[in-house]
């Protein structure tokens, strides 16, 4: 069964960081590409960045050079680094496979706010 364990989310003000980190189940994360996912109040699920097995990483447009994922393949933990949030990056972040698997996590919530 598919273990999908999102956490590091909080309040933060417009301008912080967080980091985010997620735990996947060893059978599926040493040999997939890994993704970080949000969905904000109103809107569809959308992908925010990606990381294969090998470390090459994607990242969408509207996070690009303010986010950073990252994979500990030791300990089957993906992160999303984010810096410079802003309110529009208020959203549950899902962590999953890409392309993801049909079963998500429970998510964690980044509010972001003055």
């Amino acid at each position: 069964q598919v273990q999908l364990v999102e956490s590091g989310g909080g309040l933060v003000q417009p301008g912080g960081s967080l980091r985010l980190s997620c735990t996947a189940s060893g059978s599926i994360f040493r040999i997939n590409t890994m993704a970080w996912f949000r969905q904000a109040p109103g809107k569809q699920r959308e992908w925010v960045a990606r990381i294969q097995p090998d470390y090459n990483t994607n990242h969408a447009d509207s996070v690009k050079g303010r986010f950073a994922i990252d994979r500990d393949n030791a300990k089957n933990v993906v992160y999303l680094h984010m810096s410079g949030l802003e309110r529009e990056d208020t959203a549950v972040y899902y962590c999953n496979t890409y392309p993801p698997l049909s079963s998500w996590g429970q998510g964690t919530q980044v509010t972001v706010s003055s």
